[in-house]
């Protein structure tokens, strides 16, 4: 195996870079690679400058607004991005939802909310997890009632969604919703699109350990769904649930994020003489060896992908080492600046010791990346009944 980029490869990144270069907003990536919080009109602006390159969706077929990229390509442009302190494109729409709409939904709903998302028009967020469902998803309480009524066929719906991450920016939801209450958990489960506009829908942040509003509670009293907006089959949400998880768990692995991660732990530890220590260097390596093997994983799911096939248990793989790995780097960080990492110390990014800013709100919040999108213990489930029969 030829583990090396070929020319082409290296004149796409060349090109990648020149773009970067030319139209990031050095204010934007100021604030990323100073671990600073980002505010909405960031994520959108730069959301609209990638697709005015006709770079919006890098996984897409080009067939629905796509690049057509290859996976080496999609890897590339995800680590040089990550590298130039780009903002993380939000996955709900572009890598969970919109997967799902072009494998399920109808041609009238692709036609209206994939070139919505693609150019930033449409902010999505997720209505998967309740209290009390969340590795155990198809136990999930939201009802959905269908009603027939003069104004047309629309669906009632009444319930409550948790850890609802950037909710409060949301024009839209994708609900997983209890269509038929007498089937069994995962036979009676549809996926609606909502909009969060609509008249009782109400949203509460939920402030997580680093101070952040970040995740949202997300109530609906008797909200009127028109039954255009349901994807699929009624009841056969199960199928296209499964379906976006896996695009999740894929997207988790955050292979040019840890990359530019661990490359600002090394000089962390090098500044702080932690490097001397074999022990700590040890770990630091171990780290960027399994970085590595993580990496190859995911342009194997990645190629995959382009052949049309869902990914398989690997996503599980990636879910669990990219969150451990994430993990990993940010207690490291901890250690290496050890003082300097001090919770909430009020840093500018252009400050001369920015690489320590926020390293402890960061790790806090990072606490949460080995539950969120099914628990890695859950995974490990998945990977042994998908390997070995178990």
């Amino acid at each position: 195996m030829d583990l090396n980029f070929t020319t082409g490869e290296q004149s796409f990144r060349e090109e990648v870079r020149s773009f970067l270069r030319a139209k990031l907003p050095p204010e934007i990536s100021r604030k990323v690679l100073g671990g600073k919080r980002l505010a909405k009109d960031d994520f959108v602006r730069w959301q609209k400058l990638l697709h005015a390159q006709g770079w919006g969706a890098a996984g897409w077929p080009a067939a629905f607004g796509g690049t057509g990229w290859n996976a080496v390509q999609q890897h590339i442009f995800d680590e040089e991005c990550a590298d130039a302190g780009a903002p993380m494109q939000l996955p709900f729409g572009l890598k969970m939802v919109a997967p799902v709409i072009m494998a399920f939904g109808n041609p009238a709903q692709q036609q209206h909310y994939l070139p919505r998302i693609i150019d930033g028009t449409d902010w999505w967020c997720q209505g998967y997890s309740e209290p009390g469902s969340g590795s155990d998803l198809a136990s999930l309480k939201m009802r959905a009632q269908l009603v027939t009524s003069g104004d047309g066929d629309h669906y009632v719906v009444n319930g409550q969604k948790t850890w609802t991450t950037l909710g409060q920016y949301a024009d839209w939801i994708f609900c997983l919703v209890r269509t038929d209450p007498a089937a069994k958990k995962q036979s009676g489960i549809s996926f609606l699109l909502i909009d969060m506009k609509s008249p009782g829908v109400t949203v509460r942040p939920i402030i997580t350990l680093d101070g952040a509003h970040e995740v949202n509670e997300v109530w609906l009293e008797d909200v009127k769904v028109p039954v255009a907006n349901l994807i699929g089959e009624e009841n056969k949400g199960w199928t296209y649930a499964k379906f976006l998880l896996g695009h999740e768990r894929t997207n988790i692995a955050g292979i040019g994020i840890a990359k530019r991660e661990l490359a600002r732990l090394k000089h962390i530890a090098e500044a702080e003489g932690r490097l001397d220590d074999a022990l700590f260097a040890a770990r630091v390596a171990q780290v960027e060896i399994d970085l590595m093997a993580l990496e190859i994983t995911n342009l194997r799911v990645l190629s995959a992908e382009r052949e049309h096939k869902a990914p398989g248990p690997e996503a599980s793989i990636l879910k669990i080492k990219g969150t451990e790995i994430q993990q990993a780097i940010t207690e490291l960080m901890m250690q290496a600046a050890g003082p300097l990492a001090q919770a909430f110390r009020p840093v500018d990014a252009m400050d001369f010791d920015h690489f320590t800013a926020r390293l402890a709100p960061r790790y806090c919040n990072l606490r949460k990346a080995t539950i969120y999108a099914g628990s890695n213990e859950i995974q490990r489930n998945i990977i042994a009944k998908a390997t070995l029969g178990l």
